[in-house]
């Protein structure tokens, strides 16, 4: 008679769902361990630093080659609990992760989001301010700041202006990770105000700041991204469910026409980490304060509306190459259309000299246009591999 009772308990830990109460440290490590230990073919925990208190800084991966880079397949990334009383974040993320890895194998859009991206989940970058709030909720001022009393959402590096704040262990970790991963599209989870936010929180008078509005060279990706995921909340779609004296048409706003903000790492479209030398992508038209570079690999990714597209790519010493690049009006999920690049540049490799220039605080953008992309069809991931670039 014990023994199907013995099976059951057996089998209970990798079937029971993530229960919906707050997970204080220990709670969210034992669950996120349980998910690495059951799940271990498609997930890596790792930690990428500790936070003032010696807490890690987790991060889940999920995809299906968790812990190895392979050509060809993007970085996404998710944060929340920047904050540490805005707890709703850290909640709903530990559910996404849930709901990845029981759904894997059972619903074929996520098998295949599973099979063809790898996705960094960080449940928690503030988990200080988070145990020092005593009755988590979805919103309070205990536990905002870090245990150093800093905002971390203000104290990364600021596009426009110098932000000379002391820079805490939370953020320098977070800095370090985002060089370590091609990431292409990032999300941070928030509290207090049910709105999609897009870049620039900051900006200048090139970036349309006279205008109430400071708009990034890929202004249409980014209104696409918004009102894509602000339509799919229905709450959020009306605009003004939170009753914060604001109102959001559609549910979307422009950071700097919410209010201006400065020290916000957010504002990076994407990175490109550990550069081969002076292997610089461009794309006609989207001037960005630092030139993308490709990563070591070779790779550089960029999320593009539908349209024809110049790409030019340049290393110092060399005539630039330029090719045209058309993305269609459909493609399938999931999809990026992939251009191979094969520069025919003769010497080593390692003859070209490695520089890491830092980014001017002044912005080099031209005037923008002010094109919303909310009624375009679909977005497309666009991926340059630079095959053997030198010849050795």
């Amino acid at each position: 008679m014990d023994f199907p009772c013995l099976w059951l308990g057996l089998l209970l830990p990798l079937v029971a769902a993530l229960d919906f109460n707050y997970h204080r440290q220990e709670g969210m490590e034992a669950f996120l361990k349980t998910v690495a230990q059951n799940y271990s073919s498609v997930t890596h925990l790792h930690s990428i630093g500790k936070s003032v208190k010696g807490r890690n800084l987790w991060v889940l991966v999920v995809g299906r080659f968790p812990k190895e880079h392979r050509i060809g397949i993007p970085e996404f990334k998710y944060v929340a609990n920047m904050h540490g009383d805005e707890t709703v974040g850290r909640e709903l993320l530990l559910h996404l992760i849930d709901y990845l890895v029981t759904s894997d194998g059972k619903d074929p859009e996520i098998t295949n989001l599973i099979n063809s991206t790898r996705i960094h989940i960080m449940p928690s970058m503030n988990p200080d301010g988070f145990e020092a709030v005593k009755k988590p909720d979805c919103y309070y001022s205990i536990g905002r700041e870090n245990y150093n009393q800093y905002d971390l959402n203000r104290n990364f590096p600021d596009a426009f202006e110098y932000n000379n704040v002391s820079r805490q262990p939370e953020t320098v970790a977070v800095m370090k990770w985002l060089k370590t991963e091609t990431f292409v599209l990032s999300a941070n989870l928030h509290g207090g105000a049910l709105v999609a936010s897009y870049p620039f929180d900051n900006g200048v008078q090139a970036t349309g700041a006279l205008y109430s509005r400071s708009l990034t060279p890929d202004d249409d990706v980014f209104q696409y991204l918004a009102h894509t995921y602000a339509s799919r909340n229905p709450n959020m779609k009306k605009g003004d469910e939170c009753k914060n004296k604001m109102n959001f048409p559609n549910g979307v706003t422009n950071g700097y026409s919410w209010y201006p903000l400065q020290g916000v790492k957010g504002q990076v479209f994407d990175q490109n980490g550990n550069p081969l030398p002076n292997v610089i992508v461009e794309v006609q038209d989207r001037k960005h304060i630092c030139p993308y570079r490709t990563n070591k690999y070779g790779e550089y990714y960029l999320l593009l509306l539908p349209g024809s597209y110049i790409i030019n790519v340049t290393v110092p010493g060399h005539d630039p190459h330029i090719t045209k690049v058309i993305i269609p009006e459909k493609s399938q999920n999931f999809s990026a259309l992939k251009k191979d690049i094969l520069l025919p540049f003769q010497g080593q490799l390692d003859s070209i000299p490695v520089s890491n220039p830092s980014c001017p605080m002044i912005p080099l953008y031209r005037n923008l246009p002010d094109h919303s992309a909310a009624t375009k069809p679909s977005l497309f991931l666009f991926l340059v591999s630079l095959l053997h670039i030198f010849f050795k």
